[in-house]
């Protein structure tokens, strides 16, 4: 589906809206407008639940120095807690937010983590916004990448139908329709059946759903495009089209479709400098003593904030006295054990890390369920630092400025870097100018199997998967890779998995609980795994925010029901 883009620069909200209309009356449905931006709006401000200065003395421990773990405390500080963040991490701040550096200068970078922020992620912005951060464009006008299926190349511009149609096994009434009416059948079809307020609930956690919605929660990805009565020559032609959606036809089918609601991949945006300037910025703010962001709040009534990196909680326990909560941690460095009281504690570590966290007693029975259980999904990321930008030359392999090409290669994706994007003319961004290349990300088994290589095999196969793509000659890429990096996330310590996503039902089982606070309404959690956008930092900020909320309201109704 086309939509129109709109390469602002630092959009302002009313820009921003201005684009999600538009492109929600150009798909049809703009009776979605007002529910999309009043679900990821962020949360209440917090003194609407307690006053500023009012949690002065208290105690209040973070697990979690993630986005999820950062705008808690920053939401906490307004009251006048003392809080203590826990990190495990000792080199770098952000959890999944990893932007990575070739260069002292931090000229030439890319993003290992998140790096993409839809203009329909309200809570990003509204940080993004009181942090003072820039913002630059990442869609492209017109693209012209590649995709490479069943050993076919094509520009994006091409004709699927042509080219590739005859290479599945369709059914009649398959190969005739066209690709996008193929797709948003696959995709769009069951949502847009659905009336408004009940579509909806794609983005709301909610103690029970509509029978009509839970027919997008309760199948996977494969078994709804086999109820729509899709052949399996179809989900494979989807799949190699779309091998981001391919990767992932065993999880839940509205893991892919509250994307679509949300228009996630349409009119995004990244963090000029680094998607880690959103973390940087928070840690400033939050060890200032006096930060511009409270503006309304006096020095005085803000609370203190210590950043502990290299901590890793290993232990969760429920003290007997004074409904406090003992947290143990173990720096990574020496080894040396550390038990911490505190008088509330805000979890905000993935679930894949909490299943390693000693925990007594045991949270609810159903919670304890969801942490042994809730799927996570890995991610691999190669980056490619190559002293020319091959694919903006004017040639057969080149002439693409920014977007992404897929493929059913192993790699899955290659994105090129968006800052020439906005060039007035190529003397300004030559593609003889070094760049950083995402060589490969991919998801599920295939970062699993090109996780697990060992490193000069790894880099073999990707960069002879790039060359495949690009049509270029075996070899070719030797004299312009000049360095590479990979991470895959399910082998990073202290976090074990790229992002949260759902297998059927899971939504519907777990996610009201997951959100619940424990230990006498004194732990509480936060993360992408606990929201309605999953491996998003809209998901985490919205979650750390709210459980702040939380946090504060019970303080208050507590502080209230003993005085008297």
């Amino acid at each position: 589906m086309a939509v129109p883009l709109n390469q602002v620069i630092n959009p302002t909200n009313e820009q921003r809206r201005e684009m999600i209309r538009t492109s929600l009356e150009t798909a049809g449905r703009p009776e979605d407008y007002e529910y999309i931006v009043n679900l990821l709006s962020p949360p209440p401000d917090i003194t609407n639940y307690a006053s500023p200065g009012e949690m002065k003395g208290v105690k209040i421990g973070i697990i979690g120095g993630g986005l999820a773990g950062l705008s808690a405390a920053f939401e906490l500080r307004k009251l006048g807690a003392d809080i203590t963040i826990l990190e495990a991490n000792e080199n770098r701040i952000g959890g999944r937010v990893y932007t990575y550096y070739f260069d002292p200068e931090g000229k030439y970078y890319n993003e290992f983590g998140a790096h993409r922020i839809p203009v329909t992620h309200e809570t990003t912005w509204h940080y993004i916004n009181l942090l003072g951060l820039n913002t630059l464009p990442l869609s492209v006008r017109k693209r012209n990448n590649f995709l490479y299926v069943h050993n076919t190349r094509l520009r994006t511009s091409d004709s699927i139908e042509q080219m590739l149609y005859p290479l599945y096994d369709l059914t009649p009434q398959e190969r005739s329709t066209p690709w996008p009416e193929l797709d948003d059948y696959a995709f769009l079809y069951l949502m847009l059946q659905l009336p408004p307020e009940i579509r909806s609930e794609l983005i709301q956690i909610l103690p029970e759903y509509s029978p009509e919605y839970l027919t997008l929660t309760n199948y996977s990805v494969r078994q709804t495009l086999e109820n729509l009565g899709l052949s399996q020559g179809a989900i494979s032609l989807i799949s190699g089209v779309s091998p981001g959606t391919g990767a992932l036809l065993n999880v839940s089918y509205d893991e892919i479709t509250h994307e679509e609601y949300t228009l996630d991949y349409r009119n995004i945006y990244t963090i000029e400098g680094g998607i880690v300037n959103l973390p940087y910025a928070f840690v400033q703010s939050l060890l200032t003593d006096n930060p511009t962001q409270y503006q309304n709040i006096p020095a005085a009534q803000l609370g203190t904030v210590k950043y502990q990196p290299g901590q890793t909680v290993i232990g969760i326990y429920q003290s007997p006295y004074n409904n406090q909560v003992i947290l143990t941690h173990r720096n990574v460095r020496n080894l040396r054990r550390t038990t911490d009281v505190f008088d509330y504690v805000v979890c905000a570590i993935p679930y894949s890390t909490l299943r390693e966290v000693e925990i007594k007693p045991y949270f609810s029975n159903l919670k304890m369920q969801a942490i042994l259980e809730f799927n996570y999904i890995n991610s691999q990321k190669t980056l490619f630092m190559c002293n020319k930008r091959f694919w903006e030359q004017d040639t057969d392999y080149g002439r693409m400025v920014g977007g992404f090409s897929q493929t059913d290669l192993p790699i899955q994706s290659i994105f090129y870097p968006g800052d020439h994007i906005l060039c007035p003319d190529i003397s300004s961004c030559s593609p003889d100018e070094p760049g950083v290349l995402v060589a490969s990300y991919n998801y599920h088994l295939n970062a699993t199997r090109v996780g697990n290589m060992s490193e000069i095999p790894r880099y073999k196969l990707i960069r002879s998967n790039v060359e495949e793509v690009h049509g270029l000659p075996r070899r070719f890429l030797d004299s312009i890779v000049e360095d590479h990096k990979t991470v895959v996330w399910d082998n990073q310590p202290n976090i074990r998995g790229a992002f949260a996503m759902a297998l059927p039902g899971q939504k519907k089982l777990f996610a009201y609980e997951m959100l619940k606070p424990e230990f006498n309404q004194r732990v509480y959690f936060a993360g992408e795994h606990l929201s309605t956008k999953h491996g998003w930092m809209q998901g985490a900020l919205y979650t750390g925010k709210e459980a702040a909320n939380q946090l504060a309201n019970t303080f208050h109704d507590q502080l209230n029901s003993t005085s008297s």
